[in-house]
């Protein structure tokens, strides 16, 4: 047992060791009594008793100061801010531990410490403006209700998502499939920082350095639907991602959301083969919460309401697009969205997400004719 390590240095090594997943270093903690410098003070027959471990795994532990500069990795962490939690730590997330390979830690970006469920929101890169808004309305429903959004910082449904939740002021998660230095999509710099920022956490199993790639992504899908009581599928085809995501969440016991699409849209093809295969068909968040069937007690705190400015006659909570919108309501007006465009100078994709957000914040209304009127 190397005695120069201390136990989260010895589990931060046992991550970054190149040829060991995460099933092969659970057997080896479990068999080797769970301290992870027992494992690197191992010797190679000890190492090769233990399933599945054989010469290029053994090799790699005896010989970890070749493959790994821990001093290097410790460098980089503090030089960006994260931090390393292992399975032991109190803020690991509680149902990761659970699934049948967790990560035996977690870099982590950001102070959010997973008190509270977590429901993950996922689906397709190449979304339509129904599927962002979607996404969007649920991520921020559900973080105003006291739940962690997790999703995977990729490009359209996980970025609406995210977006969604720190919109009024919830926690939300990423989960990477490649090291937390490294931002992708790169055009997600800035939702990157502000999930860290603002109370969120981003998150990688994988050591700096790494590279996204088929397997790395698999791999941060089953985080993603593990950390989580609940999976929603939001625009998926039938060979997409998000469709892995939910499979694990099947095998891991949870629920699994599906939101129905147009029938003449690939892009919602899988969420309709996951309803058809048994998955709950979400049409509001009050499907989650029956589903759940949280006691009052086990349900999350809600993020209380900002008071309104009265002063100004107007929320104080608002965007400065949705301030520009809600502004024309004054004095009571029922507008068409036509009429709203012009009158802001909003392109239709702005508006038609903005004026889904005053919606959720219950200061606007959709009338039966498509018209939009001030809630009185």
């Amino acid at each position: 047992m190397p005695p120069e390590l201390t136990e989260r240095q010895a589990f931060l090594v046992l991550n970054a060791l190149p040829n060991l997943g995460p099933i092969t270093l659970n057997r080896l903690l479990a068999e080797l009594g769970g301290d992870p410098r027992a494992v690197l003070g191992a010797g190679k027959r000890q190492l090769e008793s233990v399933k599945g471990v054989g010469p290029v795994i053994s090799d790699s532990v005896v010989a970890w100061r070749d493959h790994v500069d821990l001093a290097r990795e410790e460098e980089r962490m503090a030089k960006s801010g994260a931090d390393f939690v292992t399975a032991r730590d109190p803020h690991y997330p509680r149902l990761l531990k659970e699934i049948h390979d967790p990560p035996i830690g977690l870099y982590r970006r950001g102070g959010y410490d997973f008190a509270h469920p977590c429901i993950a929101i996922v689906g397709s890169r190449r979304t339509t403006l129904y599927g962002q808004a979607t996404a969007k309305k649920f991520g921020a429903e559900l973080a105003r209700l006291g739940f962690c959004v997790v999703s995977g910082l990729a490009r359209g449904i996980d970025t609406a998502a995210h977006e969604g939740a720190l919109s009024v002021g919830g926690k939300t998660a990423a989960v990477l499939g490649c090291g937390i230095d490294i931002i992708y999509p790169p055009e997600n710099l800035a939702l990157y920082r502000r999930i860290e920022t603002e109370g969120g956490a981003i998150l990688s199993e994988f050591p700096f350095g790494r590279r996204a790639d088929r397997q790395s992504f698999a791999m941060r899908n089953r985080i993603v639907a593990g950390m989580s009581d609940a999976t929603i599928v939001i625009e998926s085809d039938v060979d997409g991602g998000a469709m892995i995501t939910a499979r694990f969440a099947g095998e891991q016991g949870r629920l699994i959301f599906a939101v129905p699409g147009r029938i003449d849209q690939n892009s919602s093809a899988g969420c309709h083969q996951l309803i058809r295969d048994g998955a709950t068909l979400l049409t509001s968040v009050d499907d989650i919460l029956g589903e759940l069937n949280y006691l009052d007690g086990l349900r999350p705190a809600a993020i209380a309401e900002k008071p309104a400015d009265v002063a100004a006659g107007k929320p104080a909570n608002l965007t400065a697009d949705e301030a520009r919108v809600f502004e024309c309501f004054r004095g009571g007006a029922i507008l068409a969205p036509d009429a709203l465009a012009a009158a802001t100078g909003l392109a239709a994709s702005q508006l038609s997400a903005t004026l889904m957000m005053l919606e959720l914040k219950r200061l606007v209304a959709k009338r039966a004719d498509g018209a939009f009127e001030a809630r009185s």
